[in-house]
């Protein structure tokens, strides 16, 4: 998610640029490999589209992506609004202490 993170707040990218950030933002190197593998499955999957770009193509963000991304967030806001967590690994109010 996070590679659509990115592309939602900056607009289409191209692969390398998007390397990068996710690498600045976790302050390590990320193999090359697994990102591309990475961005091809989330093309497959329909949340990223590549379009051809001069010599470097990019990565934009699909509707559905958005959409994913969009829901996800509304998911975190929920969770993060019904209080303190319990930490017990039951669904808030389903403790059975």
């Amino acid at each position: 998610r996070d590679l659509s993170f990115i592309l939602y707040d900056e607009g289409p990218l191209h692969g390398q640029a998007l390397k990068s950030r996710l690498e600045s933002h976790y302050g390590e190197r990320i193999d090359p490999k697994s990102f591309y593998g990475a961005l091809d499955a989330l093309v497959e999957g329909g949340h990223l589209e590549l379009q051809e770009s001069g010599i470097h193509d990019e990565y934009l963000l699909t509707d559905a992506g958005r959409e994913m991304l969009e829901a996800h967030l509304a998911w975190m806001r929920e969770r993060a609004s019904d209080g303190e967590g319990t930490g017990d690994g039951e669904p808030d109010g389903e403790n059975s202490e």
